[in-house]
């Protein structure tokens, strides 16, 4: 039976029956940081991935620890590390290029790329899950302005995932946010994210190929073989796609990742064309004073698929936002630079009944760094895989903790 959704996924134990590892994933020949390398508990479905240094934090429930990590990451060969191999921390795991024959690449090149693609779009229904999933994810988004982090929020949410083959929106509930912001950082404007979750949810092409692919808007692109690749001892065919030179209107370019047997889409990253300044910023500003000028500089999105049983399943998104602040009355302009990103860190198929309530959502105008709460509970993330946080939001999370018990010193 299962428990009810609230409290399903995020139940806490007084006794730690978990353990942690953190650690890096390296390219074996160059021993270069490999960034968004997945790493699975064996056989079940408990997951994180490396943060933009290559470090990871997984925590196991002791019931898995004589199972394997499975290491896997785009162009590399898949490792298995033993659990039992594994050290506390500063753990260094190796990838091996995968090599594909050259002669394999040539024989097998696509000839109609958009055809591809078409019969990709075409196969969802069977090669995506056609169960709905309570998925357990992490959340982060943060502000910066030139290197500077000026804002971080991070959340544990779950999503109701529908299953890929209906036309119903997936479901976010908030379970609970943290954050931190220092706005003497940030001018006099005070730049939000709204969205929150929903931002990366809509990166996954497969769910919601209307908002990039629709049957429509696939005319508007050139589509063509670029490489291949592997990824979990698979081949993969790099699709490369840009706009028409006619068209007019700001689309996207980029690249897909498919699966030349299953005809399955893995992943893809892609931006969006910026060359219409104040088009764009229609698109993503909603509301600025007067006297200030913003437009995006770049939109670039990413997104990870995973696969269990012979079926595929959203992983990971990312989406980056980089925009120029112009005052009317001011020398120079400022840079900010938005990132917001999900990792779906486990998950377990529910019955259709098991969609939280319209009051138990979050709303797609959420701004989440306005509902968080603060920095004040550190033990809250107990067994939860998150993301490891890079150095400098580390350095920015220590910060604001000093600040916050300071103001407790004084208050008392």
């Amino acid at each position: 039976m299962l428990l009810p959704l609230e409290t399903m996924a995020f139940q806490q134990n007084n006794a730690i029956d978990y353990n942690e590892y953190s650690g890096e994933v390296k390219e074996e020949s160059s021993n270069k940081s490999l960034v968004f390398a997945t790493l699975t508990v064996e056989g079940t479905n408990i997951s994180t991935i490396t943060n933009t240094e290559g470090n990871f934090l997984l925590k196991v429930p002791k019931q898995f620890i004589d199972k394997n990590i499975v290491v896997s990451f785009l162009g590399y060969k898949t490792k298995m590390v033993p659990i039992s191999s594994l050290k506390p921390e500063k753990n260094e795991i190796s990838l091996e290029v995968s090599v594909t024959q050259l002669s394999e690449i040539n024989i097998n090149a696509p000839k109609d790329a958009l055809a591809l693609v078409r019969e990709t779009l075409k196969n969802r229904d069977e090669n995506y899950f056609k169960d709905p999933a309570l998925m357990t994810a992490f959340y982060r988004e943060t502000i910066k302005r030139r290197r500077r982090n000026v804002s971080l929020a991070e959340a544990v949410v779950n999503i109701y995932k529908t299953p890929y083959d209906i036309g119903r929106d997936d479901a976010v509930e908030l379970y609970k946010a943290r954050k931190s912001t220092d706005y003497s950082k940030l001018d006099t404007v005070a730049l939000k994210l709204q969205g929150g979750p929903y931002n990366t949810l809509y990166v996954d092409l497969m769910k919601y190929p209307e908002y990039i692919f629709s049957e429509e808007s696939l005319l508007n692109y050139k589509f063509t073989f670029d490489r291949s690749t592997t990824t979990n001892d698979r081949l993969i065919y790099v699709i490369r796609f840009n706009q028409l030179e006619n068209v007019l209107e700001p689309l996207y370019q980029g690249e897909l990742y498919i699966d030349v047997e299953n005809k399955v889409l893995t992943g893809a990253i892609f931006s969006l064309n910026i060359t219409d300044q104040e088009q764009a910023a229609q698109l993503f500003v909603r509301r600025k004073p007067a006297r200030v000028d913003v437009w995006p500089t770049e939109v670039s999105y990413r997104v990870d698929y995973r696969e269990k049983d012979g079926k595929w399943y959203y992983g990971y998104s990312s989406v980056f936002m980089e925009f120029k602040v112009d005052w009317e009355d001011k020398w120079f302009n400022s840079q900010y630079s938005m990132t917001a990103e999900m990792a779906i860190t486990d998950w377990e198929s529910v019955s259709r009944t098991e969609r939280p309530k319209y009051r138990q959502r979050i709303k797609k105008s959420i701004i989440l760094s306005d509902e968080a709460s603060g920095f004040s509970d550190p033990d809250f993330w107990g067994e939860y895989n998150i993301i490891e946080p890079e150095k400098s939001i580390e350095s920015a999370i220590r910060k604001i903790q000093r600040q916050l018990r300071r103001a407790e010193r004084n208050s008392d």
